[in-house]
């Protein structure tokens, strides 16, 4: 009869630590998101008004940028498991916290996504590379200055 009861406490012991370990394992962590499945922004940028999703890693060897003078100039490459569909959202919602104006988003097997304000402009990409990764490109730089052309008057010909 003890033995019986040893192995019941023992049976009983194991069954509640293994549900206490995993039992919570199944719980959400969106950290207080309120759009599940949406991305967070890192918490170190190059850039502090152009976000990058958490989950993407810096690939500094491939990367560069220049500021000088209120001129900033960038091509910044990260790449991750990161969902495509999951970064366009992000950055729709994200680059409009900055002020950033959405021009256009181009889809071709990769995604383009265009975005401009008072003179800057700031091109982010997304490519598919191997092993379901995203590579991520952010390239960063003034607008073109449009500068109007006047018109030239027409040269007669005599015939």
């Amino acid at each position: 009869m003890k033995f019986f009861v040893k192995l019941f406490c023992l049976s009983t012991a194991c069954c509640l630590l293994t549900t206490s370990l995993t039992g919570c394992s199944t719980l959400s962590n969106n950290k207080g998101s309120a759009n599940p499945g949406s991305l967070e922004p890192q918490a170190i940028l190059k850039f502090t008004d152009v976000p990058v999703p958490v989950g993407l890693k810096s690939l500094p060897e491939q990367s560069y940028s220049f500021e000088s003078s209120g001129v900033r100039v960038g091509v910044l490459k990260y790449q991750g498991k990161n969902n495509p569909d999951q970064i366009v959202n992000f950055y729709k919602e994200q680059m409009a916290m900055y002020n950033w104006n959405l021009v256009n988003i181009v889809e071709y097997g990769q995604r383009l996504m265009n975005f401009e304000r008072e003179n800057e402009t700031c091109i982010i990409t997304m490519q598919p590379i191997d092993w379901g990764y995203t590579l991520l490109t952010i390239s960063l730089g003034p607008k073109s200055q449009y500068l109007p052309r006047k018109a030239r008057t027409p040269v007669k010909s005599e015939l």
